[in-house]
């Protein structure tokens, strides 16, 4: 027998969208939740009693969506006038110069902004690329963030990101802003043995990624891969984002980004990576082989002029694809649903108008990011998985006239991303389109203040 007292009913949908292995779509139907799970998908199911019901006449109700690239440190440097109209190279290397400056506090904050941006737009997993670990700054930046998302009750995959390749050794950073290789393995083993949670409802697993080719030895590549087999964790990483880096890699390595790493023993099913924008046939039938996922970004490869990845010839060839925000300073900013319209548009340039349905890109935020992270019990709604859900509304009126196909109008019409209602692990997180117990405008006005002292360090003018 169902305990009401920790069970929830979502009633009445106008659409519940599984993604489970039928694609099952119901109209009119509800979900019943118990503690952290589903325990049943369809239609006209009973409350039991004490059960809290949530009536979604007029919404959809989809399973969360799931973040598979971000870099939360970002948040307080979105729309730098110096960096606006760079590409990535240049963009870098001035923000390189801000993030020197960072604080535990601006971690912290910046942090706490992009997580409450996810949530409200229907994320319920993310990952997230913390990387930049000035001299003298505390090993501990990584567990502000994992705080932070404790505190939200969203899941979280953060990966120790690194930097070894400083610009007095042929890489593009600035040797303040680099670590020793032997320093970043003895963190990331701290962090696995700290906080990693292997279990399939696990709301915290730890990662392992050296940031990009431009920016690590080969040496602590080797490394990192032959760590995460021993600890049994994924591995991510920065991979051939933009025609600069593939002109590197063939000068300093004589290899593409992909033969780079696959040289260091990188590819395989525990390993995702970021963007992938300019590769070629033979590069998609090595990842499909070695069933190496994609964290697509659409939204900062455009903002940086980077280029389009080729997501459906990697779709069709069976490679795994999830969708990121990628870093709030080259997006600029944290919204889910809006990367999955932005996926929606881009590839009818790309590949054709007819190349990248609605419900393709839908289940590419959701089941995809959840398969490429490797989080089993994301990504669907199904009895026995996890009960992380995003309902969005669709009675206001700019979703008037597009209730002919309610799903997709999720990423046709509605000038509003945020989701009415988000849970997580059976919690519910957002009610009402506001992250519960938050203050939005006390948390934005102190991630100004940060971000402003931030600059103004950086020019010289704070001691």
């Amino acid at each position: 027998m169902i305990d009401g007292s920790s069970s929830i009913l979502i009633k009445n949908a106008l659409r519940v969208l599984t993604f489970d292995n039928l694609n099952r779509e119901i109209e009119g139907g509800d979900v019943l939740i118990q503690g952290p799970v589903i325990k049943a998908v369809g239609k006209d199911i009973q409350p039991p009693p004490g059960a809290r019901v949530l009536d979604a006449k007029g919404c959809v109700v989809m399973p969360g969506l799931v973040n598979t690239h971000h870099h939360l440190f970002q948040t307080l440097t979105r729309c730098v006038p110096a960096a606006q109209d760079a590409k990535l190279f240049d963009w870098l290397v001035h923000l390189y110069g801000l993030w020197k400056h960072l604080t535990p506090e601006a971690v912290s904050v910046s942090a706490q902004v992009g997580l409450v941006e996810l949530l409200l737009t229907g994320c319920t997993t993310t990952a997230d690329h913390l990387y930049v670990f000035p001299k003298g700054a505390p090993a501990e930046w990584i567990d502000l963030e994992i705080e932070a998302a404790r505190n939200l009750g969203i899941r979280f995959q953060p990966t120790r990101g690194s930097m070894s390749l400083g610009r007095s050794r042929g890489g593009l950073p600035p040797d303040e802003l680099v670590q020793e290789e032997e320093e970043i393995l003895k963190d990331s083993e701290r962090l696995v043995k700290k906080y990693h949670d292997p279990s399939p409802g696990s709301m915290c697993r730890v990662a392992l990624a050296p940031c990009s080719p431009f920016s690590v030895t080969t040496a602590l590549l080797k490394m990192t891969a032959e760590a995460a087999a021993k600890w049994k964790v994924p591995l991510h990483t920065h991979l051939a984002e933009t025609l600069d880096e593939i002109e590197y890699c063939r000068q300093r390595h004589r290899m593409t980004p992909l033969e780079y790493m696959d040289s260091a023993g990188w590819l395989g099913p525990r390993t995702w990576l970021a963007h992938c924008v300019h590769m070629g046939p033979v590069d998609i039938r090595r990842m499909a082989q070695t069933r190496t996922a994609v964290a697509h970004c659409p939204t900062s490869n455009l903002r940086l002029g980077s280029g389009i990845a080729p997501v459906r010839d990697f779709l069709n060839a069976g490679v795994q694809v999830g969708l990121g925000v990628d870093g709030s300073a080259s997006n600029d900013s944290s919204d889910m649903l809006a990367e999955a319209r932005q996926c929606l548009l881009v590839h009818r340039v790309k590949s054709g108008v007819g190349s990248m349905p609605a419900r393709d890109v839908l289940r590419m935020a959701t089941r995809g990011g959840a398969s490429a992270l490797g989080f089993e019990a994301v990504g669907l709604l199904e009895t026995d998985k996890a009960a992380d859900i995003a309902v969005f509304d669709l009675n206001g009126v700019d979703f008037a006239g597009a209730w002919h196909d309610p799903v997709a109008a999720l990423l046709f019409a509605g000038a509003s991303r945020r989701a009415r209602w988000v849970m997580v692990n059976g919690r519910l997180v957002v009610e009402d389109f506001a992250v519960a117990g938050l203050d939005e405008k006390e948390l934005a006005a102190r991630a100004n203040r940060l971000a402003f002292a931030l600059v103004e360090k950086a020019a010289g003018g704070v001691k």
